[in-house]
């Protein structure tokens, strides 16, 4: 990207930005394309070989079946997102924004390459890396978007995180493209090569701009003193020391199976966001006014759950179906299935405009729907979606391959209710905070994605067909029923929230 020159003087811009924004801009976009790259492979890459592979499709995958494949990647993005809280408390603690996301960089490119290696054994080495990395970065970059501005109030600053999440859907919408087909048709482990070419090229761009940002990502807001450093390091070995005992039993007693570790990861994907909630909710120090807001944000909490639960099936159940009973060409023109995830930055980019259109016209005519409605839209649109797959679903059981046309509706409408749901959440987020809590409660919204992803990954567990027709429809019923009791309930939320509109 190329920088623009203010005429009031020498200082280079990007776009009218600091100059510090273009390094965060190409970083996460480097970084969002070797994440969406792998993530589009994932599922694919995992029953590759197996009896639920689509006919035709390479080998050398890890031969799973779709329910272990679903669990698997479910429990992934699951801890990508739970691994946020962690990472910005390194962030605020120990390191700072900018070493931590430097750090991030790298453990992201190492888990890309430990992915790039064959064996069952580096693949699940190379998942947790990329988990960790993922969740150490997330949390920082955008913090440091934040620095490059003169406070809350500087009239660029809402321009600049826009630029930014261009850069995240950017690199979403190109990386199946380059990612998912040299991984999908030509081999699996060069494809997650490119990915950690990709966090490679991100994290080079980093360090060679890091000049260009705010000397405040480099200061540790509130480091750790020698006691609690200790304290930490003596915890975390006796956990460590603890699991490991633990498992070293259940593998010589020749127990041990794939679900001896997810299944622990996954209850506790569900068991910390409840917990987190439960002990802001029960903290004395809050405010009867800040209780209230605690008590309406719960409804927004379990709301984004359920949400998150049917929408990140787009690159499990959905990319499943497109691999094996969807058909692979449009116009005579042939294309692998893991296209199908640009789909989704790609309506993010083309609708995101017309949506922040839509809402300020429709606020100057004092008719824009408050903060409830705009969950529950999403809600019912996200479980509409749903409804809509069951068609498809019965055509293709007799065998037949349906039109992809079928699952660009599906994500299409889906993107319309993460439009409705998530740019919207986070602003509730930051305004329901708590004080003594409002540098956590964004890692706090991203744990709603852990438990929705999480409630996926244990019904696949449990051996639920999450491919099923009965199951799908019953995920679509959960979501729309959700969404008419928030809409229902919404002058009771909204008496919960106070002043937040």
């Amino acid at each position: 990207m190329a920088a623009t020159t203010v005429s009031a003087g020498s200082e280079k811009t990007f776009f009218g930005h600091p100059r510090g924004l273009a390094t965060l801009f190409m970083t996460e976009m480097w970084e969002r394309f070797s994440y969406y790259g792998m993530r589009a492979l994932l599922v694919l890459y995992l029953v590759s070989g197996g009896a639920d592979a689509a006919t035709g499709s390479q080998g050398g995958g890890l031969a799973m079946t779709a329910a272990t494949a679903t669990a698997i990647y479910s429990v992934y993005v699951s801890m990508v997102y739970l691994m946020a809280m962690p990472g910005g408390w390194f962030g605020d603690r120990v390191w700072g924004a900018r070493k931590t996301v430097a750090i991030a960089g790298f453990v992201i490119m190492a888990g890309h390459l430990s992915l790039a290696l064959p064996g069952q054994a580096m693949f699940f080495v190379g998942l947790a890396l990329v988990a960790a990395g993922s969740g150490l970065l997330k949390a920082n970059i955008s913090t440091m978007v934040g620095h490059l501005y003169d406070g809350p109030d500087d009239p660029r600053r809402d321009g600049g995180f826009t630029l930014f999440y261009i850069g995240i859907n950017l690199g979403a919408f190109v990386a199946p493209f380059v990612v998912g087909t040299v991984g999908e048709k030509v081999n699996w482990h060069l494809g997650f090569a490119l990915a950690a070419a990709g966090m490679g090229l991100g994290l080079l761009q980093f360090l060679i701009g890091t000049k260009n940002l705010s000397p405040k990502s480099n200061v540790v807001p509130n480091p750790l003193s020698a006691a609690e450093r200790k304290s930490i390091l003596v915890k975390v070995c006796a956990v460590l020391v603890v699991a490991a005992a633990f498992y070293g039993v259940v593998i010589a007693m020749g127990m041990y199976t794939l679900n001896w570790a997810i299944v622990p990861i996954t209850l506790a994907g569900l068991i910390i966001p409840v917990a987190v909630l439960v002990r802001i909710k029960r903290d004395k120090d809050l405010s009867t006014t800040e209780q209230s807001k605690m008590t309406g944000y719960i409804w927004f909490f379990v709301a984004a759950a359920v949400f998150w639960m049917i929408y990140d099936q787009g690159g499990s159940t959905l990319s499943l179906f497109a691999d094996g009973k969807t058909a692979d060409t449009v116009f005579g023109f042939g294309f692998p299935a893991t296209w199908y995830q640009s789909l989704n930055p790609l309506f993010v980019m083309a609708l995101a405009p017309v949506f922040a259109w839509l809402w300020l016209w429709l606020a100057r005519k004092n008719q824009e729907p408050n903060t409830i409605v705009k969950f529950a839209m999403g809600l019912v649109l996200v479980g509409a979606s749903f409804f809509v797959f069951i068609v498809p679903m019965n055509m293709a059981g007799d065998g037949t391959k349906v039109s992809p046309m079928w699952l660009v509706s599906i994500y299409m409408i889906q993107t319309i209710g993460e439009l409705c749901l998530s740019p919207v959440g986070l602003s509730v987020t930051t305004k329901m905070a708590p004080q003594k809590y409002a540098s956590q409660m964004m890692g706090v919204w991203f744990l709603a994605v852990t438990a929705g992803d999480c409630t996926t990954g244990l019904l696949s567990l449990a051996g639920v067909d999450l491919n099923g027709t009965g199951v799908i429809a019953m995920e679509a019923s959960l979501a729309v029923v959700a969404g008419l009791a928030v809409y229902m309930y919404r002058k009771k939320v909204q008496a919960l929230m106070g002043d937040v509109h």
